[in-house]
């Protein structure tokens, strides 16, 4: 689980948002609405209920008041559901599941029809653009993502096109279109999209990898024919990232789970300027679209991920919030997590280790709970159902 903190007066937001307000994350009865104090100094008024047309998860991502923080499922479906595993098991391919519509779009309203989230993210995965960008890929149960053709050289790159989404996957964007008519606002749809160093690793790699070897010594070998590579990718993030959010994403979150794979002089070389130029292009035509930014393990590189221009870090459960507050800035909202793995103790610990991780650093109304991961089912799902009925 997370948070969005921010305890600014401004914010890194291009787009005319309400300034931030300083507040503490608290847990409290409808009958009960304590003042809120900031970490850092200071206090404001009590939180007010939002009665704007717009998702809860929007507002807070704006530092508006909101009545509490939203909460959202970053896998949103995921083997904890019996629903989606009926559904796996009459659609055992992956990439059949995320490539037709009508599948999508159930796939994602399951989680939310049941726990009624603050969020409702597209079920899709980041390689999806690359049979676009001609490098055929599968996804296979019990393997993970299988490349066919790594690739290696300055000529295998030459071969990748850059992406064009309205042709190659428009089904994403049917998908999105249904999915904000569905959820009307009562929450807010997310779109995604891979970042241009992961997407590269997966490529060259040819799948998923523990030691990254292969992508390191093109880094450090040949690194110009991975500059021309990930140069395609952020052209192409850039704009998979507009078409999500013309088709309906109210929010885009990018993940560069390999990034922390660098150390912090190569993360400037290879990850931190393709970043950047995905969200200077986006923020062009689309300056009120929050974009969010996920690293798993990001502790060493929190201060390079705020020169990348995102709206929101999020940050896992290694990175304590208040330390990464201070060390990102007042500028940028923090979306912070708990281990999944509390989802197995009792209502009381998973009670405790919340407030231990959201309300004690600090909480200002730009907070954002999340429920992250789905690699424990059984615990996962009584956990929260525990939540929803208690």
């Amino acid at each position: 689980m997370s948070c969005i903190y921010s305890c600014s007066s401004t914010t890194s937001f291009s787009a005319p948002f309400v300034s931030p307000r300083s507040s503490r994350f608290a847990l409290y009865s409808s009958n009960s609405r304590p003042r809120i104090h900031c970490a850092l100094g200071g206090t404001v008024a009590e939180p007010k209920i939002t009665t704007a047309a717009e998702p809860l998860l929007l507002n807070a991502v704006r530092g508006e008041d909101v009545e509490r923080p939203p909460v959202w499922l970053m896998r949103q479906a995921g083997r904890y559901m019996k629903s989606y595993q009926i559904i796996c098991e009459k659609y055992p391919s992956f990439r059949e599941r995320s490539e037709n519509v009508d599948l999508v779009v159930e796939i994602s309203l399951q989680p939310w029809k049941v726990f009624k989230p603050d969020g409702v993210i597209l079920f899709s995965d980041i390689l999806t653009p690359l049979s676009g960008m001609n490098i055929p890929f599968d996804i296979v149960k019990g393997k993970g993502p299988v490349i066919f053709n790594p690739l290696g050289t300055a000529a295998d790159v030459e071969q990748v096109r850059e992406f064009v989404p309205e042709d190659s996957v428009p089904y994403v964007g049917e998908a999105l279109t249904i999915l904000q008519k569905e959820v009307d606002n009562k929450a807010a749809v997310l779109g995604f999209v891979g970042a241009p160093f992961t997407l590269a690793s997966y490529v060259v790699e040819g799948g998923s990898s523990k030691h990254f070897a292969k992508i390191k010594r093109l880094a450090f070998s040949q690194p110009k024919v991975l500059h021309a590579l990930l140069q395609k990718f952020a052209t192409s993030m850039a704009k998979y990232i507009q078409f999500q959010a013309d088709s309906g994403a109210q929010a885009v979150q990018i993940f560069d789970s390999w990034a922390t794979e660098l150390s912090p002089v190569d993360f400037e070389e290879f990850s931190l300027p393709y970043l950047k130029q995905i969200v200077d292009t986006v923020k062009k035509t689309h300056p009120d679209l929050p974009l969010i930014l996920y690293a798993s393990g990001s502790g060493g590189l929190l201060e390079r991920l705020a020169l990348t221009g995102v709206d929101v870090v999020s940050l896992d459960w290694t990175v304590d919030m208040a330390e990464g507050r201070r060390r990102l800035g007042p500028n940028i909202a923090v979306q912070g997590n708990v281990d999944p793995g509390v989802l197995f103790g009792s209502k009381d610990f998973i009670t405790n280790r919340i407030n231990d991780t959201a309300i004690e650093p600090i909480s200002p109304s730009q907070t954002n709970a999340i429920v992250r991961d789905s690699r424990f089912p059984v615990g996962s799902i009584q956990a929260i159902e525990r939540g929803k009925t208690d």
